[in-house]
């Protein structure tokens, strides 16, 4: 079944290049809507980083005030000489911090596939401000007539 599956699929391909190459406007179009689509997705990606990069960023703040607390604890038990109850304070907070130290890797991991993100889609507003050879050849052909167009007027004396 599968590579039946697979032999519709090659088919299919097969008969959108055919159609794209016949009609370049059509495959300008689908080149368009294929780029609209990937930036909307990336916007998209782009705002779910942002969220998660948020909830990191809380879990941070509050894993530091949880730290903070459990420091004032230590002092507190320390002072009235509970050295078992520092210990397994101190182990609380140890353990803290390495949530803090895991959390904080997750965040720069966030930063750097936003960063990636973000390339891609300056990458794909370049690419849509960069006339398409085929609007170039377009606007060269325009061109030409309009500089024939104006000779001819030269040579019947219109201007």
């Amino acid at each position: 079944m599968s590579s039946w599956l697979e032999q519709l699929e090659r088919e299919l391909d097969e008969r959108l290049s055919a159609f794209l190459r016949n009609n370049p406007m059509q495959e300008q179009l689908f080149s368009q809507q294929h780029q609209q689509d990937r930036a909307q997705a990336l916007q998209r990606q782009r705002q779910q980083l942002q969220h998660e990069a948020e909830q990191q960023r809380r879990q941070l703040l509050n894993l530091a005030e949880e730290v903070r607390a459990w420091q004032g604890r230590i002092d507190k038990a320390r002072s009235a000489g509970a050295d078992a109850l520092t210990q397994r304070a101190q182990q609380h907070v140890n353990g803290l911090m390495d949530q803090g130290r895991v959390l904080w890797a997750d965040l720069e991991d966030l930063g750097r596939r936003f960063r990636e993100v973000d390339q891609q889609l300056e990458e794909l507003q370049r690419q849509q401000q960069a006339p398409s050879p085929s609007s170039l050849e377009k606007d060269w052909a325009l061109f030409e007539a309009q500089q024939e167009l104006e000779t001819m007027r030269r040579e019947s004396g219109l201007s």
